[in-house]
């Protein structure tokens, strides 16, 4: 079923965990919304599998460097939009597979952290070319198989209490969307956001990257009375 949200769902007080591959991903594809739930009341989480060490095309740029720079970008957009929380797993950029480790560890966070809801890539996007997207959704969606289940990975419940049911799952970077979301309010929000990842602006201004948020978000919201929106796949897990 299609969905408009102005009032957001979930309701506020809930914990959302954001589960991405690299920094700016959350902030791209749903920064408006996140900068939404947190003034709502959400508590929100972030979870990075890698620290993004391949996104330059500077030939004097190290990828050890690159790392650090972009760990500390991400932890300044995440204040900005009042996420609580940055974790990081120690993944290469580039090389994401949905692997059994990948899902133990995605798991156990989820097991800590009891989120009610979880944002992540929609796996099955059509033409999608970047190899962590894709693998990073389709772990994480295992990964929550895996940490309701009380046969799982037993040997983490002394330190997560055991299982843990994720009811809702947001899915961005999604050609299948059935939830829109206004962002309208919270434009300038997502703009001070994606200018904290300055190594990822090809040094584009506030009024630029303002410009780019529009032109992707005016589409989406436009069918819907929107002036600007992201969109997502919202699935509710039985």
């Amino acid at each position: 079923m299609a969905e408009n949200s102005n009032v957001l769902l979930p309701p506020g007080g809930q914990h959302i965990l954001v589960v991405m591959a690299h920094p700016d991903d959350a902030e791209f594809l749903c920064g408006g919304t996140i900068a939404r739930l947190t003034a709502q009341g959400c508590t929100v989480s972030y979870l990075l599998a890698t620290r993004g060490q391949r996104g330059s095309d500077d030939p004097a740029m190290t990828p050890e460097r690159l790392a650090v720079i972009r760990e500390a970008e991400q932890r300044r957009a995440a204040e900005v939009l009042g996420v609580g929380q940055v974790l990081f797993l120690d993944y290469v950029d580039g090389e994401l597979e949905p692997s059994l480790q990948m899902r133990r560890e995605i798991t156990r966070i989820v097991r800590l952290l009891k989120p009610d809801v979880v944002f992540t890539f929609d796996p099955w996007q059509r033409y999608q070319v970047h190899p962590d997207h894709r693998a990073l959704g389709l772990c994480t969606l295992d990964a929550l198989a895996a940490s309701r289940n009380l046969m799982y990975y037993t040997e983490q419940f002394a330190e997560t209490g055991g299982p843990h049911r994720v009811r809702q799952i947001y899915f961005f970077a999604t050609d299948q969307p059935n939830h829109w979301v206004d962002i309208s309010a919270v434009i300038d929000r997502k703009v001070e956001a994606l200018l904290c990842h300055a190594s990822q602006m090809r040094g584009r201004d506030a009024q630029a990257i303002r410009e780019l948020v529009l032109q992707r978000g005016r589409p989406l919201g436009s069918e819907h009375g929107f002036a600007c929106a992201e969109a997502f796949h919202h699935l509710v897990m039985n």
